[in-house]
């Protein structure tokens, strides 16, 4: 996955990967960037959000219910994952748009499955 100039980190990809990775979504093609100004993630052709730094207003463990493994969500609030363990959660202020499966939506609280939770955790707070 090609991004910018920003380190690029990885989703967490637990027992249902193999079946993500059959439907393109599998870790060749997805993953996330921190840079300066903007957090980018990216799950192959079935989301993509560009958030800036300065909107994420809290990013903390997520330990709420996961029923599956993809893309989900509604009323501003996303799961995007490939496994239900390595959660974190962004809260946006004001909210970043978001494409999902090539529509538009609000982008109010990201939550995400990742490789290194305190990692992440630590680097967008630091902004």
């Amino acid at each position: 996955m090609a991004m910018s100039d920003g380190r690029l980190l990885r989703f967490r990809y637990g027992r249902f990967g193999f079946m993500l990775s059959a439907l393109g979504l599998g870790p060749t093609f997805t993953g996330m960037e921190i840079g300066e100004e903007t957090f980018r993630v990216r799950f192959s052709w079935a989301f993509s959000a560009r958030i800036a730094r300065s909107s994420i207003r809290s990013v903390n463990y997520d330990h709420d219910f996961v029923g599956g493994v993809g893309v989900h969500g509604r009323r501003g609030t996303w799961l995007v994952n490939g496994s239900a363990t390595g959660l974190i959660a962004l809260e946006l202020d004001p909210p970043a748009r978001a494409i999902v499966m090539g529509f538009p939506v609000k982008l109010k609280v990201l939550r995400i499955s990742v490789v290194d939770p305190a990692q992440i955790i630590a680097e967008l707070s630091r902004h």
